[in-house]
């Protein structure tokens, strides 16, 4: 497990929020640098549970996978509209300030 969180952006997630975090130094990946636009929501999951990364999604689907307990290693959650680009970068951010990779196992935070 990596000493600090790693972020799996969806692919609808603005590619500000990308571009903010890794000016802050986090580790972070869109769906679409990795070939999975288009990806089925367990393909997505199951992705990022093999590379140890916390998926952040607007998509309320990830919310009935986690409440179906399907394994994942961490759901950042945002209501689509609900914060700026600027507020979901602080509040990524403030995850990976405070959290751990293996706390967020099977968690989602929502934002």
């Amino acid at each position: 497990m990596p000493d600090r969180i790693r972020f799996y952006l969806d692919e609808h997630i603005s590619k500000g929020v990308l571009l903010g975090l890794r000016r802050r130094g986090v580790d972070v990946i869109r769906a679409q640098d990795v070939g999975m636009s288009g990806a089925t929501d367990l393909e997505q999951l199951a992705y990022a549970q093999r590379g140890e990364l916390v998926f952040v999604t607007h998509d309320n689907d990830f919310l009935r996978a986690h409440r179906q307990k399907i394994a994942h290693s961490g759901i950042a959650f945002c209501d689509q509209g609900a914060l700026g680009v600027g507020e979901m970068i602080d509040a990524l951010f403030l995850i990976f300030e405070v959290i751990s990779p293996e706390e967020m196992v099977g968690r989602v935070e929502f934002l």
